[in-house]
């Protein structure tokens, strides 16, 4: 389109009946469909649970330019859900489709959120990059560290933008505390304590159950190894049924603290893992793996993050749900998703900064103003106008705090790592290194 075009078209008004353009009428929606059009994202979302939610805003906002071409789902009810709440945000309608591979090889499509179960983010992305397609992928980026080695090879090979769902580096007061202390504002620090506590109540056992209607439990299940259904396990409680779907509450949230602690230390991978977790809380229900967890991560420079995690104990440790507190010599400092308090090294309070930005703590899906700062800056840097705050060369590096953690737990003791290749230096360790995938779904590049 020209120049003198694109200028006739902005100025052109455009009223709720329609417009007229070169002697012709169309609607307000044929309109926007033109308006643009050079810089426009084509979109499309796989996996409409919770998190998706948080998706649905950046999308919709007219200053971002995006058509959401697909809302994909395997379960039925997801996508009547998503389509119905999308009809209150946006004048069109976006395709529905059950197939992640169809919406993947659709080439009106340019960029791919993948808000699928943590089994999927690392094959169904690197799919994704081989079709040419930019993507967002949620947290955890990958399920386990071989497949956070080929995401990462995947990107610089087909040369896509790929952010994972870490939106918390996209906050303005993370990221101005954080400035602040590579500056020294808190001395040199050297410690961080990265925490999440919750209420998780009790967790079904499973049982053979018959598929529920609308669910694609073959494409549910896509990289993973075939097993029956069970009741429960399409919805959240996949988290908890074993290491086949996802990666435990590490994976679920500490993948967000984690990382800020990493950040705010810059520190890359550890050179040594400790890990103390067990299951204490509702010892006979279905939750297959720990839900109280003390992982603590050792790094060349003499610093040190440690998680601290309980899903079922509600008790508040730090006088908050979660966060990152980070220690150093001549102060500290509290950072959450809100605000951040800065403390002198007599533990006064210094300074206090409170977001704007309506981001959840505790709540599922934690949507809100974060999110859409993070899906923004994606966008922006496909445009080529911004840079990513998560680019996944970096992203993986905390992802693999995440692995080792869960490691740890699995093979019940510590372990060194090289912490020049993220490479664990135990032999049992190594032999979590990956997963076993059903036939045919092994993800390459």
């Amino acid at each position: 389109m020209s120049t003198s075009r694109r200028d006739f078209i902005r100025t052109t008004a455009v009223g709720t009946a329609g417009i007229m353009v070169g002697g012709l009428s169309m609607s307000a929606q044929s309109y926007r469909k033109i308006i643009g059009s050079n810089d426009r994202i084509n979109v499309a979302i796989a996996g409409l649970g919770r998190r998706a939610g948080g998706i649905y805003t950046p999308i919709a906002l007219e200053r971002n330019n995006v058509e959401l071409v697909y809302l994909c789902d395997v379960m039925e009810s997801q996508r009547l859900k998503a389509a119905k709440k999308l009809s209150t945000m946006v004048d069109y309608k976006p395709k529905l489709e059950n197939d992640i591979r169809k919406v993947i090889a659709d080439k009106e499509v340019d960029a791919f959120f993948n808000v699928t179960p943590d089994h999927w983010h690392a094959p169904g992305s690197i799919m994704a990059l081989k079709e040419g397609k930019h993507v967002y992928v949620e947290k955890p980026c990958s399920h386990n560290m071989a497949e956070n080695e080929l995401l990462v090879a995947a990107q610089k090979k087909y040369n896509k933008v790929v952010q994972m769902g870490n939106q918390q580096r996209s906050a303005e007061h993370t990221i101005e505390i954080v400035k602040e202390i590579h500056k020294g504002i808190i001395g040199e620090p050297f410690k961080a304590v990265a925490f999440y506590n919750n209420r998780r109540g009790e967790v079904p056992l499973q049982k053979a159950a018959p598929v529920p209607e609308g669910l694609d439990w073959e494409l549910f299940q896509g990289p993973a190894v075939r097993r029956d259904y069970t009741s429960e396990t399409w919805n959240y409680n996949w988290h908890w049924y074993g290491w086949n779907y996802g990666t435990a509450e590490l994976g679920n949230n500490a993948t967000h603290e984690l990382d800020v602690a990493r950040w705010a230390l810059g520190v890359d991978y550890p050179n040594f893992v400790e890990v103390d977790g067990r299951k204490t809380t509702f010892k006979n229900d279905g939750w297959e793996m720990y839900d109280t967890m003390e992982a603590k991560y050792s790094f060349d420079n003499n610093t040190t993050i440690v998680w601290d995690g309980k899903s079922r104990n509600g008790y508040s440790t730090y006088g908050a749900g979660r966060g990152t507190i980070i220690y150093g010599s001549e102060g500290t400092v509290f950072v959450d998703r809100g605000l951040y308090h800065l403390y002198d090294r007599k533990g006064e309070l210094v300074k206090t900064v409170n977001s704007k930005n309506s981001e959840g703590g505790l709540a599922l899906g934690g949507g809100g103003g974060l999110t859409t700062l993070h899906v923004e800056n994606f966008f922006n840097t496909i445009r080529g106008k911004d840079s990513l705050q998560a680019p996944i060369d970096d992203a993986s590096i905390s992802m693999a705090l995440v692995h080792y953690g869960n490691v740890g737990y699995r093979i019940d003791k510590s372990f060194k790592v090289d912490s020049k290749t993220g490479k664990m230096l135990d032999k049992d360790a190594m032999n979590l290194w990956g997963r076993e995938y059903a036939k045919g779904w092994e993800p390459k590049l």
